[in-house]
């Protein structure tokens, strides 16, 4: 990756993707779930931070986190997650077959795209869009016939925050659909 620097301005609020190593399909599972609920507690332990939004889909999540003033460091706080989650799930979801030598010498498993991307929200209307992106995700993916019917996702949440009106953007939309509609 040449000359890219991630952003790094503390107290921000920064939106993630983060996918699965080939766009694997297991971040839905519950021993995932709680792995990755896991990894989260561990992290705000010693380096606290707000989720402001989130969605897992099956091979990758979208998120929203707010850092504390003086913060910018979410590069360790993903890395503690990610790794966590390869703990408690890589004897089971490790594949050998796709471990590298470049992998391997980092010490790296096959659950976990290297990187993961990141944006910083410039102001509110920036924000309103990620959070509305994060919820409609399930949707555009066609997990879901509308917003509401993911489990997987804090916009229930934010409809009992009152934040959201239970029937944002409840539009169904033509075609198939996987099982967790």
């Amino acid at each position: 990756m040449p000359n890219y620097r991630r952003s790094n301005i503390a107290g921000a609020t920064y939106f993630f993707t983060v996918n699965t190593y080939r766009r694997q399909q297991f971040l839905t599972d519950s021993d995932v779930r709680a792995a990755l609920r896991a990894g989260i507690e561990r992290v705000r332990q010693t380096l606290p931070f707000a989720i402001d939004a989130w969605v897992l889909l099956p091979d990758h999540l979208h998120c929203l986190w707010t850092l504390p003033k003086g913060d910018a460091d979410f590069s360790t706080r993903w890395r503690v997650i990610k790794t966590t989650v390869t703990q408690c799930c890589g004897p089971r979801l490790n594949n050998p077959a796709w471990l590298t030598r470049r992998r391997a010498a980092k010490g790296q498993g096959t659950l976990w795209q290297q990187r993961f991307w990141e944006h910083l929200i410039r102001d509110e209307r920036d924000y309103a869009a990620h959070v509305d992106y994060i919820h409609w995700n399930p949707v555009k993916h066609r997990y879901a016939k509308e917003v509401a019917h993911w489990p997987y996702s804090s916009f229930h949440n934010h409809v009992r925050s009152g934040l959201l009106p239970a029937g944002w953007a409840g539009v169904d939309v033509d075609g198939e659909f996987g099982e967790a509609d």
